[in-house]
């Protein structure tokens, strides 16, 4: 089923791996190769995919009752690499073993 939850989890995974290749991959062929067109092949759906996370964070953080710094840990964990794979570990996954 489609909840909020469901979505979040997938739009943390695609941005936290969106965000990987951006940095790990396309910027260092940016400058090292000089070939900016996977900056901006990535960069785009990059930036979507991290405006739903912020979003879809705002919209989730009553619901899932996190205190000011969970959604603080939340919302930075978007722009450390990383970080979006930590909150799912963290926040996210028990959540989902609950349901089960």
């Amino acid at each position: 089923m489609f909840s909020f939850l469901n979505i979040f989890r997938i739009t943390a995974l695609l941005e936290g791996v969106s965000y990987i290749l951006l940095l790990f991959i396309a910027t260092p062929v940016k400058y090292l190769l000089n070939d900016p067109q996977y900056v901006k092949l990535l960069g785009m759906p990059h930036g979507l995919l991290f405006i739903g996370y912020v979003v879809l964070a705002f919209m989730l953080k009553n619901e899932l009752k996190w205190n000011q710094k969970q959604f603080i840990t939340v919302l930075l964990a978007s722009i450390i690499p990383f970080g979006t794979f930590y909150i799912e570990k963290k926040y996210l996954k028990p959540l989902r073993d609950a349901e089960l």
